[in-house]
């Protein structure tokens, strides 16, 4: 069973027990956190897609710790100007383990619409 979230603007497919990085959160660490745009949850027979988002659908984890990412050097240079500088960034993040997947109770499952093939006429 796996489910895909969305947090801080960006999309992470989660399952249970796994350990995601996310952008930095500002809450403590060794605090429980509730994901409620859930977008997508697939179990072993059915499918929930959600319209943007599973309706009821939760996923909960626990901020384990808050971390930096490796270093990305930023280098500038102007040919022929003597002229040169050089930067560096490193991203924090928050780690994360997935504890729980809840799903709605009222259960509605979308099915995709396959697409229909037609007949073109080539010139």
């Amino acid at each position: 069973m796996f489910a895909v979230i969305e947090a801080k603007g960006k999309q992470y497919k989660v399952s249970e027990g796994q350990i995601v990085l996310i952008d930095l959160m500002d809450e403590p660490t060794d605090k429980n956190v509730v994901f409620d745009n859930v977008l997508l949850i697939n179990s072993d027979d059915k499918v929930l897609i959600g319209q943007p988002t599973v309706k009821g659908a939760t996923v909960e984890g626990e901020l384990i710790c808050t971390e930096k990412g490796k270093k990305v050097v930023v280098f500038k240079m102007k040919r022929r100007k003597s002229s040169m500088k050089k930067t560096g960034h490193r991203q924090q993040y928050s780690k994360i383990r997935i504890t729980k997947i809840n799903t709605s109770s009222k259960k509605t499952i979308v099915e995709t619409p396959k697409a229909e093939t037609s007949d073109i006429d080539t010139l």
